[in-house]
C-alpha cells in the first residue's frame, strides 16, 4: 500500500508508539514521530524514554523530531492540580498541553494531520484525550487501544527489548509506584 498521507504522531514513549505506528502504517499513513513530553519527570526518565523511541523509529525506519523539555513550563500549566487523582483534571490539562505542542509542530512542518499514542494505554481515557485534541485543526481521533492495540504494544515491546515504564511520566503519577 502506498503511504501518501503524512501524520505527525505525538509519542509519549517507545512502547506506546509501537502498535500505534504499526496501525498507522497499515492504514496508509506515513507517521513522523514527535517526542514532546515536558511532563516527564525526572529528566533522566525523559532521556530514557526518548532513547527507546529512537529504537522504535529505527525499527520502522521513521523520522523523529524531538522538542526540548521545559518541565517548569509544564508545571506552571498544571499548577493548582498537583493533588488531583490520576486520570483527573491534571491529566486533561496535560493532554491539552502536549496536543497543543503537536498541533503547533504539525502546522510548522506543513503536516495537515496529527494524533497521539496516548490513546493506546488502557490506563488513559480516550474520550478525554479526544476532547483535548478536538479543539485543534487536523487532529485525528484514533483510539489505538482498539484492534488489540495495548496487547500488541506489549508484544512488540518485548520483541524489541524495550524498557516499559511503570508510571505515566509526571512526578504526581509516581505516588504508589515503587522505585
Amino acid at each position: 500500500m502506498e503511504r501518501e498521507k503524512k501524520i505527525l504522531l505525538h509519542c509519549c514513549c517507545g512502547p506506546c508508539s509501537t502498535a500505534s505506528i504499526e496501525r498507522l502504517l497499515s492504514e496508509g499513513w506515513l507517521p513522523v514521530l514527535f517526542f514532546s513530553n515536558s511532563n516527564i519527570y525526572p529528566a533522566s526518565e525523559f532521556e530514557k524514554r526518548y532513547g527507546e523511541l529512537l529504537k522504535v523509529a529505527a525499527f520502522y525506519d521513521l523520522e523523529v523530531i524531538r522538542e526540548e523539555q521545559d518541565h517548569d513550563e509544564w508545571l506552571a500549566s498544571v499548577s493548582g492540580h498537583e493533588g488531583d487523582r490520576e486520570g483527573g483534571e491534571r491529566c486533561s490539562i496535560c493532554f491539552s498541553y502536549n496536543l497543543r505542542r503537536a498541533a503547533q509542530k504539525a502546522a510548522e512542518l506543513g503536516i495537515e494531520h496529527f494524533t497521539t499514542t496516548l490513546s493506546v494505554s488502557r490506563f488513559k481515557n480516550s474520550r478525554k484525550i479526544f476532547s483535548a485534541g478536538d479543539v485543534f485543526d487536523g487532529f485525528e481521533e484514533i483510539d489505538f487501544k482498539k484492534k488489540n492495540g495495548f496487547t500488541r504494544s506489549i508484544e512488540i515491546s518485548r520483541q524489541l527489548g524495550l524498557y516499559r515504564q511503570n508510571y505515566c511520566g509526571c512526578e504526581f503519577s509516581l505516588s504508589g509506584v515503587s522505585q
